[in-house]
């Protein structure tokens, strides 16, 4: 081998070891990286001339940037829309990066909602999933995930479960009157109702004692609310008598219900009203929810039904990768299921800046499916998965990178001394 050979391995050893420092210089800079994967080089030799029935090396170069897809850690945060992934796979995205439509793949989970209310990342790439119904069915095919839009849809008030006490020693007033119930009645409370479009209303009751241990009670509401009423004046809508023994317990409730025209929603809506496990109405103790005891009349609980619709306040993603809203009016319910993209070449993935990845044919297509199925890691929510790069290893690896680089180094000075010998051969 020449002594000009030795001035090119040399050479390539410099070049390949000037790459690999920009590599641990690259995992260096992006040790605060959120879902950043560190490379590693990776040197191959390169074959030379022959010496008898042998080749000799011709030095080395830098074969490939292998990325390390190993685990970063889990960084808490709190935020709603921040996701980590516990295992293997990758957030799959959709949109237009740096002038390209198509589909992206990261580990970086910082997601919020868009103007139009769809999950994106920083960059507005909408991530992609399974939406879910309010019938809590599951969809078929991965889409953008629209949360922002979801409401939750009103639910008519259909049962109310009524808990007092109604003074015993009261004194029955005059026979009720609609007109007039304060001065017609011993007690009165009122409570909240949704019609079927989720308008609240509010129903007032009348209690009046009968005397004996006998009660009445009158549900009213204002005219207004009702389809061909007076507003302003109390509309009776329900009525119903209450009977008591002489230990304070209730006996008998009669009727169970009362029922309303609400102005635009769904006609004769019944409600069902229930004062507790009456002895003979209901086989109960006569305990167990309203009594007649000596003590002033007061309600002790209500326990009604229904709700207004509602939107969407937060949302808490489960380990399966579930997003559940909570919405304003205290309904919670799943609305979508975050997919996770896996490969059966990972190494083929090329990166596209800004932690994102693009597939490859050497990677092969994604397979995406829901997360926590088939392999696919677990969804840590209100988490981020930091840079996998640890810096002390990236340091030694630094020092023995750059010590290489001085050694061949060496090997260019020796062979430029050497040919300075034979050029000065003939002087």
């Amino acid at each position: 081998m020449s002594i000009n050979s030795s001035l090119y391995i040399g050479t390539s050893a410099i070049t390949a070891h000037g790459e690999a420092i920009s590599i641990v210089g690259d995992n260096i800079a992006n040790t605060s990286t959120i879902g950043f994967k560190r490379q590693r080089a990776a040197f191959a030799d390169v074959l030379g001339g022959n010496l008898g029935a042998q080749r000799l090396g011709g030095g080395v170069r830098l074969g490939s940037a292998q990325t390390l897809y190993d685990q970063g850690a889990l960084l808490q945060t709190g935020n709603d829309l921040d996701l980590g992934i516990r295992g293997n796979g990758f957030f799959a995205l959709r949109g237009r990066y740096d002038g390209v439509d198509g589909n992206f793949y990261t580990r970086d989970g910082r997601f919020t909602l868009d103007v139009d209310g769809n999950v994106v990342d920083l960059r507005g790439l909408k991530l992609q999933g399974y939406l879910i119904d309010g019938a809590g069915v599951q969809a078929t095919t991965i889409s953008d995930l629209p949360l922002g839009a979801r409401q939750s849809a009103p639910v008519p008030t259909t049962t109310a479960d009524l808990v007092f006490n109604f003074d015993a020693t009261a004194v029955p007033p005059a026979a009720f009157d609609p007109a007039d119930p304060v001065t017609t009645s011993n007690y009165a409370t009122s409570m909240t109702v949704f019609d079927s479009l989720g308008t609240p209303h509010q129903v007032q009751l009348y209690a009046r004692a009968q005397g004996g241990g006998a009660w009445e009670w009158h549900a009213m509401v204002d005219g207004g609310e009702l389809a061909g009423g007076t507003p302003g004046v109390l509309t009776e809508i329900g009525q119903g008598t209450l009977a008591f023994t002489t230990t304070g317990a209730l006996d008998v409730e009669a009727p169970g219900a009362f029922s309303a025209d609400f102005i635009g929603a769904t006609p004769g809506q019944a409600i069902a009203i229930d004062f507790g496990d009456a002895i003979t109405t209901d086989g109960g103790t006569g305990l167990n929810g309203s009594t007649q005891f000596s003590a002033p009349s007061t309600v002790n609980a209500l326990a009604i039904d229904g709700r207004a619709s509602g939107n969407l306040s937060s949302v808490n993603v489960t380990s399966d990768g579930t997003i559940e809203g909570v919405f304003d009016n205290g309904d919670a319910r799943a609305l979508a299921r975050i997919a996770l993209a896996e490969f059966n070449a990972e190494d083929g993935l090329v990166r596209a800046g800004s932690t994102l990845l693009a597939a490859t044919t050497r990677s092969g297509q994604a397979l995406l499916d829901a997360a926590g199925t088939g392999g696919r890691g677990a969804i840590s929510g209100g988490a981020l998965e930091g840079s996998n790069v640890d810096l002390g290893t990236e340091l030694v690896t630094l020092i023995a990178y750059q010590r290489a680089f001085q050694a061949n180094s060496k090997i260019i000075s020796t062979a430029d001394e050497m040919l300075a010998e034979v050029a000065n051969l003939k002087r």
